[in-house]
């Protein structure tokens, strides 16, 4: 008796599921055909367009097109002339760079000819007559002659003395020295000994330079002149007055 009701129980549930399914499914097409007619009723709605309109937006449309082909040439030409630009650029920081090596020359060339104060390191060399030998015949063998100075002086010129001076006196390009007895004269002024000579430059590469084995130190010693050497940190020379 149970089991003839389990059954026809189980059976009533299973047809209302099958009608709660098939509700379901009704639902779903009904909405979908409602949405269907819709969305077609919204399409009939839209008015077309007139030729008026049509002919309008194709005019829109050309111009949009002849605009943006506008543009594209023009940013052909900007990036034309940026490079243009560059390279003028390139060629004022060439020819700065000229001017700049060019005022330095200028500079060094002023200094070469004393025309400006200079001031700078270097070195001071001291030329003083030998001590005196009775048993020597000629006083000149220990007295320093004008070749002795220009030894020195064109050794300082080639390890690249900027500037050059005697006892204080500039020399320039036409710088003369002779000798005169017991003095030198330079450029007309006379000097006697011990003779100064400074030179602004690498203190180093002058002093290395003088001091070669075999070369200016050595030469002037042999030939009785006292020479001293003194490396300074700074020397300054004024400018040569002008005549």
């Amino acid at each position: 008796m149970k089991q003839r009701e389990l059954k026809r129980l189980k059976k009533k549930m299973k047809v209302k599921g099958n009608h709660v399914i098939f509700s379901l499914v009704f639902l779903v097409l009904g909405y979908m055909m409602a949405f269907s007619y819709h969305l077609t009723q919204g399409e009939e709605e839209k008015p077309a367009l007139s030729g008026k309109q049509w002919e309008r937006d194709l005019e829109l449309r050309n111009q949009l097109v002849e605009l943006e082909e506008k543009n594209r040439a023009l940013q052909k030409e900007l990036n034309e002339e940026q490079e243009n630009v560059l390279d003028i650029e390139k060629e004022l920081s060439q020819e700065a760079q000229v001017y700049f090596n060019l005022a330095e020359d200028a500079e060094k060339y002023r200094m070469h000819l004393g025309k400006v104060k200079v001031k700078g390191s270097g070195v001071e060399v001291t030329l003083a007559d030998g001590d005196y030998n009775p048993e020597e015949e000629n006083i000149n063998n220990y007295i320093v002659h004008e070749h002795h100075v220009f030894k020195v002086i064109n050794e300082l010129y080639i390890s690249g003395a900027s500037a050059v001076a005697i006892n204080g006196q500039r020399l320039s390009h036409s710088s003369y020295i002779v000798c005169n007895g017991p003095v030198i004269e330079v450029d007309g002024y006379q000097h006697p000994a011990p003779f100064v000579i400074t030179a602004i430059g690498d203190a180093g590469v002058l002093s290395s330079a003088l001091n070669l084995t075999g070369g200016v130190k050595d030469t002037l010693v042999d030939e009785n002149i006292q020479f001293t050497l003194e490396k300074k940190g700074e020397i300054i020379m004024e400018p040569l007055l002008g005549s």
